[in-house]
């Protein structure tokens, strides 16, 4: 299965169309990969839904990665306290 590219832009107005691509996946008993390579914009609606899809599918024991989180991605997930629940590095180094 190809990964899911987040796009560029993971703000406010993208947010319930993010919650559906989510949810086409989260029983997915595959595992997920996400490309965050492209994405530029981030709000905390979208970062919430990530962090609540990584934990539905961790708690399931289904495996989730994003690959290559853009610097956007990693900066929102270390800011929010999410790297960790999202498996991305914890600092910027």
């Amino acid at each position: 299965m190809p990964p899911l590219d987040l796009g560029k832009d993971l703000g406010i107005e993208r947010a319930e169309e993010l919650k559906q691509q989510l949810l086409e996946q989260v029983e997915s008993g595959r595992s997920v990969v996400l490309d965050g390579a492209s994405v530029e914009r981030v709000h905390g609606a979208a970062m919430q839904l990530l962090a609540a899809f990584f934990r539905e599918r961790e708690a399931a024991g289904r495996k989730t990665r994003i690959d290559a989180p853009s610097s956007a991605l990693s900066e929102a997930a270390r800011v929010m306290a999410l790297s960790g629940i999202l498996g991305l590095p914890e600092s910027g180094d």
